[in-house]
């Protein structure tokens, strides 16, 4: 079955290229494909218990999305969550492509999100390099992020010697077994998934007309300058030459990283557009959060989050927050979910150099309008406190 699905991914990937190339589509290749999500989904179309929710949060890198994830990851036994399992399928096209081709990427990352949602990890398997034996990895992308990947019920008997580089830290256990996480998911009332890779909203359609699933969609958007100060910090050599170029101008501005900045903002904020349109298959489905907001008012947007997918926002959730939006400065890092939250929301201002700041505001102009963020004029304006850059906005979900 493995090699099977390994081998649909390699001519499916083929596929779209040649398409690309040559505008030639294989509808057999589409039957097959089709064919095999609806035997995936008839295996399970008895076990979903009805009332399930199934939640996708859905954001870019440095948007705080492994903070929000938690306010799902810490929910409770009734919970299963599920850290960016797309990271695989994305490694994975970018290895037989030599690039990350969006038609392919997209068509991958729907199937594979919408067989997670049903609990079935068969075709997340056909991605895992190297592949799993017997549903068994040891290489599963961040486990020891998903505390449903640790539960007791998934813990399967320590294998001394055995190294899993995203082991388990609640817990002593062995190789991650996918079939065990798969009955464990079957059992818990709902499932959220975390992802920073879906690139357009309206990609993920087909999820919401398969009758077994109720998806709610929340997307995280943050000030994008926001997000590049902090991406500066996190992948400092990238934009080194950023950096030297803000301060005295030597180095000459790299073109291609500001042609994507561009594409990132235009993508976050057509999905936006689309899901605050509200269509048809959207309607109660969507919801748009501002990290801005989540790290000024944690409690409250938490609570608006569980009010809106209809899970109990439970005392367990409420403690975490408590604990995590007060955290000392010590206790941060660059991938820490534990920050002083408030603190946080626009400390960028003060290490982002203006002409920078510039630069996003050209390229992401719409991006900050939709969203409510002010564009500053000066060095002066950026750096001063008295001064906020985010309005107060309310964004209509009816």
């Amino acid at each position: 079955m493995r090699i099977k699905y390994t081998i649909s991914i390699v001519f499916f990937v083929a596929l779209v290229i040649i398409e690309k190339e040559n505008n030639i589509i294989s509808s057999k290749m589409d039957s097959a494909l089709t064919m095999r999500r609806l035997e995936n989904y008839s295996k399970h179309q008895e076990v979903i218990p009805r009332g399930k929710k199934h939640i996708l949060l859905l954001a870019a890198t440095r948007t705080g999305s492994s903070f929000v994830g938690e306010f799902f990851n810490q929910q409770g036994d009734n919970m299963f969550f599920l850290f960016e399992p797309l990271w695989h399928v994305e490694k994975m096209l970018t290895l037989d492509t030599g690039g990350t081709n969006a038609t392919a990427s997209a068509k991958a990352f729907r199937d594979v999100l919408h067989q997670l949602l049903l609990c079935d990890f068969s075709f997340l398997e056909s991605f895992i390099q190297p592949l799993p034996v017997d549903h068994i990895t040891t290489t599963l992308f961040r486990r020891e992020s998903s505390s449903s990947l640790c539960d007791e019920a998934v813990c399967s008997p320590f294998i001394k010697g055995v190294f899993e580089r995203y082991h388990c830290r609640t817990r002593r256990c062995g190789p991650l077994n996918l079939t065990m996480a798969s009955q464990s998911c079957l059992k818990k009332e709902h499932i959220a998934i975390k992802s920073v890779r879906v690139r357009q909203l309206d990609t993920l359609r087909p999820l919401t007309e398969d009758p077994r699933l109720d998806v709610r969609f929340i997307q995280l958007v943050r000030d994008p300058r926001a997000v590049l100060a902090s991406r500066m910090v996190a992948f400092a050599d990238m934009y080194k030459n950023w950096k030297q170029w803000a301060t005295d101008g030597d180095e000459t501005i790299d073109e291609d990283k500001v042609r994507k900045l561009k594409g990132n903002c235009d993508n976050i904020r057509m999905s936006a557009e689309v899901g605050l349109s509200q269509p048809p298959w959207l309607r109660q489905r969507y919801m748009l959060v501002r990290y801005e907001d989540i790290a000024r008012f944690p409690m409250r947007k938490a609570s608006e989050m569980f009010g809106f997918t209809g899970i109990p926002f439970t005392r367990k959730v409420r403690h975490w927050i408590l604990r995590n939006t007060q955290a000392s400065k010590e206790a941060g890092g660059i991938y820490s979910t534990q920050k002083k939250s408030s603190e946080q929301v626009e400390k960028w201002r003060f290490s982002l150099p203006f002409k920078i700041a510039q630069v996003v505001q050209d390229a992401c102009g719409p991006t900050l309008k939709l969203f409510g963020y002010k564009f500053v004029n000066s060095e002066e304006m950026l750096t001063n406190k008295s001064i906020s850059l985010i309005e107060d906005k309310v964004f209509n979900f009816s």
